[in-house]
């Protein structure tokens, strides 16, 4: 196990997102990515919560709508492993794997494309 300051696990997130092609940032809209300590469940790496791009309606935003939110759990990141390294390359995985559900993809296609 690998303990990271919430700076510095902040700064494997940020990373993570600046490692995203700029082609699929610039497609961005109305989210946030947060990092908490743990989930519910103990185990979860990430979430996505909101309305993926593929499901969003003509009427999406005419209501302020809420952003969609990515979340990156800390504590099981850093139960992953003793390399900080391997801990950094899983963030960013869980970092895609989220964005695959913003823009619309099942589980089974993150999965197919490695990021389980």
């Amino acid at each position: 196990m690998v303990r990271f300051t919430d700076d510095e696990f902040d700064a494997l997130v940020e990373d993570a997102i600046d490692s995203i092609p700029e082609r699929f940032l610039a497609e961005l809209d109305n989210v946030v990515f947060a990092v908490e300590d743990e989930p519910d469940d103990g185990e979860t790496l990430g979430c996505y919560d909101g309305v993926s791009l593929l499901e969003r309606g003509g009427s999406y935003g005419a209501l302020d709508d809420y952003p969609d939110c990515i979340t990156v759990f800390k504590g099981p990141h850093e139960r992953l492993s003793d390399d900080p390294a391997v801990v950094a390359e899983e963030v960013r995985k869980t970092v895609v794997h989220e964005l695959g559900h913003y823009f619309g993809m099942t589980e089974e296609q993150i999965e197919a494309m490695g990021y389980e």
